[in-house]
């Protein structure tokens, strides 16, 4: 049996760590209680009250929305990987405040985009952006 040279040991041993890393790193990414935790420490919202609001507030009716029941709609964008995107609405940049500034009054920062002023206060549009947050994309 010939010998495995040691650069080629090394180069396997390299790929296989590599490999459980991407799987590990998929794995937390993906974990619905970290993904929570962090989502309700940006915000400083709730996720659960967050999802309640989106119901109450037929959000389905405009958008699809994971994790809520029949959001379907066609009306608005898919809020799929919402905590993943780089921007809220194609304007504004993806941070909390400007996704709660977004929320609270969509119609003073675009006039006339389709998004309507839903009068939400500060308290909910932290907790409508928690569970938004917590809408992850794994990375591609």
């Amino acid at each position: 049996m010939r010998a495995v040279p040691e650069s080629l040991r090394l180069a396997a041993i390299l790929l296989a760590a590599g490999a459980i890393g991407g799987v590990a790193s998929l794995i937390v990414l993906n974990d619905p209680d970290k993904g929570v935790a962090a989502a309700e420490a940006l915000t400083g919202g709730s996720v659960a009250r967050g999802k309640a609001a989106i119901e109450n507030r037929q959000c389905a009716a405009c958008h699809s929305i994971p994790g809520i029941a029949g959001a379907k709609g066609q009306v608005g964008s898919s809020l799929r990987g919402m905590g993943s995107r780089k921007t809220i609405a194609g304007l504004l940049r993806n941070d909390p405040d400007a996704m709660i500034a977004w929320l609270r009054d969509p119609q003073v920062i675009a006039p006339g985009n389709a998004m309507p002023d839903m009068g939400i206060e500060d308290r909910e549009a932290r907790d409508v952006a928690a569970y938004l947050y917590s809408l992850r994309s794994a990375p591609s």
